[in-house]
């Protein structure tokens, strides 16, 4: 999965093409792997308090908020910094990890908690003093349904991260598939906030956690891609319009 909006030359140029082999490639991943396990380690080693499957759960979820984070800031960065283009070739790594991250925290989720319920994915839960089941957490069904349709993006993504996709759709269709990995970001942060700010707050059925020591650093990643996106995005409209009116000006 890589960010559309980057260089020309590096969307449609493949690793084999930029001199980049099936070793090199390889060692990439293997390296990405190893990263993406210590994420996880790191948030899953920071929530004791939390039982042992949802620490699992939420901290491959937010490693793969940090990877999906990483791989949208290399875009913007480089057409920012010649120094930061020289990273783009680990944009494509970090997005399959992120999506494999994404995807192995969604079934853990559904097996684990939902237990495959539709009612109970989408917030609702027996009540004994009613005698039925009932939505007890407003919000809850839809920030899943959010982060399912994130997921789902990420499974395209996923599924058209090669240099055969590529190829197959042509770079004009690879590149409009690819400017999903944005959606994805915008129903990430939808998703991730409502957990880390609004899920565990005052409640009168539940005892309410400690807050979320990732609520801040999440918003801190959050901005730093949204406004690397826009000085990007600037910085070439005002490229644009110095060479248009040196152009004018020349003629």
């Amino acid at each position: 999965m890589t960010p559309s909006k980057s260089p020309p030359t590096s969307n449609t140029t493949t690793p084999q093409a930029r001199g980049d082999g099936n070793w090199v490639v390889f060692l990439r991943h293997v390296t990405m792997a190893v990263v993406t396990a210590l994420l996880v380690f790191g948030f899953w080693s920071t929530r004791m308090e939390w039982t042992a499957d949802m620490r699992l759960w939420r901290a491959i979820g937010d490693a793969a908020i940090v990877l999906l984070f990483a791989a949208l800031a290399l875009g913007p960065a480089a057409k920012l910094s010649a120094r930061a283009g020289n990273g783009l070739s680990w944009r494509r790594p970090l997005g399959i990890w992120a999506a494999l991250a994404a995807l192995t925290h969604t079934v853990l989720i559904i097996d684990g908690w939902a237990q495959w319920s539709i009612q109970r994915f989408l917030g609702f839960e027996y009540v004994p003093q009613l005698g039925r089941e009932a939505r007890l957490e407003p919000g809850f069904g839809l920030a899943n349904l959010i982060g399912l349709v994130a997921v789902i993006w990420m499974a395209v993504l996923l599924a058209t991260s090669s240099d055969r996709a590529v190829r197959y759709l042509g770079p004009a269709g690879w590149k409009w598939v690819q400017s999903g990995v944005y959606i994805v970001f915008y129903l990430s942060v939808l998703h991730s906030g409502y957990f880390l700010f609004l899920h565990y707050t005052a409640s009168f059925h539940r005892t309410v956690p400690d807050p979320n020591w990732f609520r801040f650093p999440l918003l801190a990643l959050g901005a730093i891609v949204v406004v690397l996106q826009w000085w990007a995005f600037t910085r070439s409209v005002r490229q644009h319009r110095s060479r248009r009116i040196s152009a004018t000006a020349s003629s």
